[in-house]
């Protein structure tokens, strides 16, 4: 999936000054606007290819089965995404009616007005059962304006003859956890020149916040509508001095890879390989952090139809939720995407039972069984039960997302949190660095 590498836009300083949409958010349509009668044909865009065909299928047909008009469905990338929605969503003859857009890029247009307020809606889509944290980043004022599409969430992936070789178990806590890893790194069971107890990228901010969340920090913090960025907070300096530790202890991976490197890295080499297959020596681990679908680029080389692939082996590798410690799971960054009506859709009501059709029952679980994340906590179920759908399950129930700050966008585009994490990895004063930061970050927050 992959929404799970959160990208956010390349151009999205621009998407602060939407051209056309209103300084507030936009309002629900009247009860006329949503009683039309005639059937309205629509468009949705789609970020990416994560929904499957048989789901857009189902859209399609379901749409003009119940409205009679026709839903056409159109795929966005990732990377052009934000600078397509800032100039298509001002525009009411070119908007697409209803937008998939990524967690993170959420607050960036629902605090200029880009969706429709749907808050009236918000029961019937699923109301308290929808994932608390990816309906916190579509508000604005207490107002929903986009809602969870669907999640993913960051595990750990392990190989358990190495954790036992070393004399290590599953941990129960985070403080266990940190211990483990770097007990493993230092015996080095299989004797590997540089081996990671723990596989983590200097750059890698996305799964090193977990350390801050866990220790009850925060990246940033509102008061009265301006955002202060709280990296030097003693709390998230706790945990960011946890994560010193383990980059100096327990890791050897480059201190300039980021998450999306790790994670393509994955894809082209045996980061968490076997014996019996070609290692890359240098960056071997016994453990990686990585959204559930990383699995699928996780095990043993195998001949399959003339290729080699990799083939999972549930008696060398392993899953389980990164542990917090207070008996649940770690706060980790939550990997997914939003869906809103534009404001500036000439058919809100078209729109509107589209809306019906993805948070119904019947789609929601349709996600599930394709391996994403349910929207609604009611379908979860229809993920499955076997040790991914288990350990997404847990450690998304006590996940968490970057601030809604209008200026969130700004901040991920600046890679100003790349720069300071890696400073962290390199050994600088965790406190010094995080109060240069806070002061860096804090006026990005506020969109200045």
């Amino acid at each position: 999936m992959k929404k799970m590498l959160s990208v956010v836009a390349l151009a999205t300083a621009s998407a602060l000054a939407l051209g056309g949409c209103s300084s507030s958010a936009a309002s629900s349509p009247t009860a006329t606007d949503s009683a039309s009668a005639a059937p309205q044909n629509i468009t949705l865009w789609l970020a990416g290819g994560d929904t499957p065909d048989a789901l857009r299928e189902y859209l399609k047909t379901t749409y003009n089965a119940k409205t009679g008009g026709t839903l056409t469905i159109e795929e966005q990338s990732w990377g052009d995404l934000v600078t397509k929605l800032t100039t298509a969503l001002p525009d009411p003859n070119n908007t697409p009616d209803v937008v998939e857009v990524g967690n993170t890029q959420s607050p960036t247009f629902t605090n200029v007005g880009a969706f429709a307020d749907i808050s009236d809606m918000y029961s019937e889509l699923g109301g308290d059962k929808l994932l608390p944290s990816f309906v916190e980043v579509g508000k604005v004022d207490g107002k929903n304006y986009t809602l969870p599409y669907y999640f993913g969430s960051r595990y750990m992936f392990y190989r358990k003859d190495i954790w036992k070789a070393a004399g290590v178990e599953v941990p129960t806590t985070l403080d266990q956890f940190n211990a483990a890893v770097k007990t493993i790194a230092e015996k080095n069971p299989k004797n590997i020149k540089d081996f990671s107890g723990f596989f983590l990228g200097g750059q890698d901010w996305r799964n090193g916040i977990s350390w801050i969340f866990a220790n009850g920090g925060d990246l940033a913090k509102v008061d009265g509508g301006t955002w202060t960025s709280t990296l030097s907070d003693p709390n998230s300096v706790k945990g960011l001095t946890q994560l010193q530790d383990l980059y100096k202890s327990a890791s050897h991976a480059p201190k300039t890879m980021t998450d999306q490197s790790v994670y393509l890295y994955l894809n082209d080499s045996d980061v968490l390989a076997s014996g019996d297959t070609k290692t890359k020596t240098s960056l071997a681990a016994a453990t990686v952090m990585a959204p559930g679908w990383a699995h699928w680029s996780i095990g043993d080389l195998v001949k399959k139809d003339g290729k080699e692939v990799r083939q999972w082996n549930d008696k060398t590798f392993g899953v389980f939720a990164l542990p917090g410690n207070d008996g649940k799971p770690a706060p980790v960054f939550a990997g997914g995407s939003n869906i809103g009506i534009s404001a500036a859709s000439k058919n809100q009501a078209g729109a509107r039972e589209l809306m019906k059709i993805i948070f119904s029952a019947e789609y929601q679980q349709m996600l599930g069984k394709n391996g994403l994340g349910p929207a609604n906590s009611d379908y979860v179920s229809s993920l499955g039960d076997d040790e991914f759908a288990k350990a997404l399950i847990e450690s998304a129930s006590n996940s968490k997302l970057t601030p809604a700050a209008p200026g969130w966008a700004t901040v991920e585009a600046s890679g100003k949190l790349e720069e300071f994490f890696q400073k962290i990895a390199e050994g600088g004063d965790v406190a010094t660095l995080a109060k240069q930061y806070d002061d860096i970050l804090t006026p990005m927050l506020n969109g200045k």
